[in-house]
């Protein structure tokens, strides 16, 4: 699992069939800072991933990748590489909180 931030939205009207129905979102992975764990910094790339929670654009999320992602409900026979499974509450590095969802936006 990773952490990632919604950033937006992705719209395809003609894809393959057995994504028809699903919401895809534009992540951006967010990495602990090694030079400073008290925060994080972006990932350099984005993700498009399948939402199958309801997250919203803002918010930190928690996404799996690879094979594992077709093992949340429903995406079993589809071609997904990425899938957001859980939206965040809090992060806590070292004992003290990074990110709290009640204090963002």
């Amino acid at each position: 699992m990773f952490l990632a931030k919604v950033e937006g939205s992705v719209v395809s009207t003609k894809k393959d069939p057995t994504l028809q129905g699903h919401r895809l979102l534009l992540l951006r992975p967010q990495l602990v800072d090694e030079k400073n764990p008290s925060r994080f910094r972006p990932g350099q790339n984005t993700i498009v991933a399948i939402d199958v929670i309801g997250a919203g654009i803002d918010e930190m999320v928690l996404f799996s990748q690879g094979s594992s992602a077709r093992l949340a409900a429903n995406l079993k026979e589809c071609p997904v590489d990425a899938v957001i499974i859980g939206i965040v509450d809090t992060v806590d590095v070292f004992g003290k909180k990074i990110f709290s969802a009640s204090n963002s936006g």
